[in-house]
């Protein structure tokens, strides 16, 4: 956790237009600056940033923030993460916490590793450029596959070279680094009879950085007819920073695209992810020929849902890919697949058509993955019965994975007219797959419970544990998950029940006094004793009528607004807008864009609001009294209606005099808002 005055002196440092400038071309518009919107394809400047108020915001798709959350949402970073970056260009050392000894022994040796990677890149990088090999193998393999020099340089591309008495080892050596990160890195290994060998020699470079750009790991590919001895690709073994499965190659130049477009391709290789580059198509990243793990989905899901996958013409290929793609649709991820032409992959197809003629042929051609799967796996069924169950059966458990219900639906209808098979036996498979995954996950937490308790008390389970705790623990279980569906049921009930409109007027209600907090939080609007604070005042009031806000914007806000009320130097705005709740940073940051194009006259009724603030406390407080109130006095009425009610003249006598007593108090508030009460 980094500490607080630490995130003050990064923050006081920063100006966010140097920082915006760094990916946005700013210019000047009067006392603002203005350009295209990063985050959604602007034809013309909607983008502003103020140096005055240090937000930025865009005036069509209306995203903003202050400098964190601008670098939180295009690097997606975590607030952490941003705070990092800031420290960083203002050289304002940023620590998570005091590490202890151990801990400063692996940051450090993480660090060099890091630093020796970046050597290494550029060391393989000049070598492609300026060494006679480097350009005679290095180059020429480039060169015939087509790349240009903006896509070699974009992808920091290298070559390592192969020939007595000069190494990258000894090179790296002589330098001052030292041969335990070599190894560590896995740039070099040792032989039997210790000699320190590069681990690449011989092969062009393909550099893999992390999400935030620093190089983790490399892939290196040999040339020529030494190909026919070893393998063609040789990549860099895990290491405390690189663990493959949890990296996508080209993510780093790929993500500001893929949040753009709220889509990513998925290719297999380096040259692939290259190739299209090159075509302009820029949110592709690759699994480098491994199967996708959850770590690299939970990665992808940062940046969006929507995944393309790329397969060439090879069937038996794409069979044996199809069991990873359950992981992608756990994972709630919305999967379409593209089939190229037989004999062609992304690399070749990309290099020998236009980007128009690529882009058309993704749109034209790319279908639903469950669709996709059927349709191919149906077709080896042919008419065999058996081979038909057994492929129904696959696609199902594919389906079953899927965690939103309503598209789990979709797909069973449409599946179920592909495959010819009743939709009720489809659904009634899925919820048995689901019941037994279900099973099995209570059953794993419920043991690694046991051992937890286990090892902690320092029993035998065997020896110690009563014959009757299995039992009683299921029980336990059980009834939980009875109480669970009840809530859920009685959730889904008062769902129907209530307005949706009721609903949507509460919560916007809800964040109008959110925004007079953030505006005005730290004024003092009764004088006492003691002094009470807008943002302590409109705590207690909510309080008194036990309101609990149904926005966590306003709960929090609320919450530690009050606590922070004592602190003189508190500033609410300011304290929210650098809140490291995302949600709340650029909840707060909107509230001072806003004001960014206000004319001088709408400006000063800005700045009289605050004159007025016992007068607004208490009508926007009385307006959510109103709205919450009348969808009370709607859920009693619905009650009437229900057939429990209706056959208990008690009850239906007790709710009648309750609906009464609310619609007196609902008439007096609308008076006294000046509505037109029903």
């Amino acid at each position: 956790m980094i500490d607080r005055p630490t995130i003050d002196r990064v923050l006081a440092a920063t100006d966010i237009v140097d920082v915006v400038r760094q990916f946005v071309p700013l210019r000047k518009a009067g006392v603002n600056f203005k350009g295209l919107c990063p985050f959604h394809d602007d034809k013309t400047p909607s983008f502003f940033v103020s140096p005055s108020r240090q937000v930025c915001k865009c005036f069509a798709c209306g995203q903003g923030g202050d400098a964190v959350g601008f670098l939180m949402k295009h690097e997606q970073l975590t607030y952490p993460e941003a705070i990092k970056w800031l420290g960083k260009k203002y050289g304002i050392e940023v620590h998570d916490k005091e590490l202890s000894d151990e801990e400063k022994a692996v940051q450090s040796d993480r660090e060099s590793m890091f630093v020796l990677n970046e050597w290494a890149r550029n060391w393989f990088s000049d070598n492609l450029h300026n060494d006679s090999d480097g350009i005679a193998f290095g180059m020429t393999y480039f060169r015939s596959r087509g790349f240009r020099d903006d896509i070699i340089n974009k992808f920091q591309l290298g070559y390592c070279p192969d020939r007595r008495g000069f190494s990258m080892g000894k090179e790296a050596l002589a330098k001052g680094y030292q041969e335990e990160y070599l190894i560590k890195t896995g740039l070099c290994f040792k032989t039997e009879q210790g000699r320190l060998v590069d681990r690449y020699h011989g092969r062009v470079i393909f550099p893999v950085h992390t999400v935030s750009g620093r190089v983790v790991a490399f892939g290196g590919r040999i040339l020529g007819e030494k190909t026919k001895n070893v393998g063609k690709y040789v990549n860099s073994p895990d290491s405390i920073i690189y663990n493959k499965s949890r990296e996508l190659y080209g993510l780093y130049l790929a993500k500001q695209a893929i949040t753009k477009n709220d889509r990513c391709f998925l290719v297999e290789g380096y040259t692939d992810v290259m190739q299209m580059h090159q075509s302009g198509i820029e949110n592709v990243v690759a699994s480098s020929g491994t199967s996708l793990t959850e770590g690299q989905i939970r990665l992808l899901g940062r940046f969006t849902k929507n995944i393309t996958i790329l397969y060439d013409g090879d069937a038996a290929g794409i069979k044996a890919s199809l069991r990873g793609i359950d992981m992608l649709l756990a994972g709630g991820m919305n999967i379409k697949v593209l089939l190229l032409p037989e004999g062609e992959d992304p690399d070749s197809f990309a290099r020998s058509h236009s980007t128009e003629e690529l882009r058309s042929f993704i749109d034209e051609h790319e279908e639903d993955f469950i669709s996709f799967k059927t349709s191919l796996l149906m077709k080896d069924a042919g008419h065999d019965p058996t081979r038909r169950a057994g492929i129904i059966a696959n696609i199902v458990q594919s389906i079953s994975v899927i965690p939103d219900a309503i598209v789990r639906q979709v797909y069973v209808r449409e599946c179920a007219a592909m495959m010819q098979v009743g939709e009720q036996l489809i659904l009634s498979e899925i919820s048995k797959l689901r019941r037994q995954r279900f099973e099995r996950d209570r059953q794993r937490a419920q043991s690694e419970v046991a051992n937890q308790e286990t090892t902690e008390s320092g029993t035998n389970p065997s020896s110690s544990t009563p014959q009757t705790s299995q039992p009683i623990e299921a029980d336990a279980v059980d009834a939980m998950a009875a109480e669970a569906a009840e809530a859920r049921q009685l959730g889904q009930n008062i769902q129907k029940a209530t307005s949706s409109a009721a609903e949507t007027r509460i919560q916007r209600q809800e964040l109008q006094i959110a925004a007079l907090i953030v505006r005005h939080g730290e004024r003092i609007l009764d004088e006492g004793p003691p002094p009470t604070t807008v943002a302590q005042y409109i705590a207690e009031d909510l309080a008194q009528d036990n309101i609990v806000p149904t926005t966590t914007i306003l709960a929090t806000i609320l919450t530690e607004g009050a606590q922070m009320a004592n602190d003189t130097n508190w500033r609410a705005a300011t304290y929210f807008m650098h809140h490291p709740d995302i949600a709340i940073s650029a909840f707060a940051a909107q509230q001072e864009s806003d004001f960014i194009l206000l004319s001088p006259s709408q400006l000063m009724g800005y700045t009289e609001e605050k004159d007025r603030l016992p007068e607004l406390v208490s009508q926007q407080l009385n307006t959510l009294k109103y709205y919450i109130l009348s969808q009370r006095a709607d859920l009693l009425r619905h009650k009437l209606l229900t057939p429990e009610v209706r056959m208990d003249m008690a009850k239906t006598l007790e709710i009648l005099t309750e609906i009464k007593k609310i619609s007196t108090i609902v008439e007096q508030f609308g008076k006294a808002l000046d509505r037109v009460v029903k």
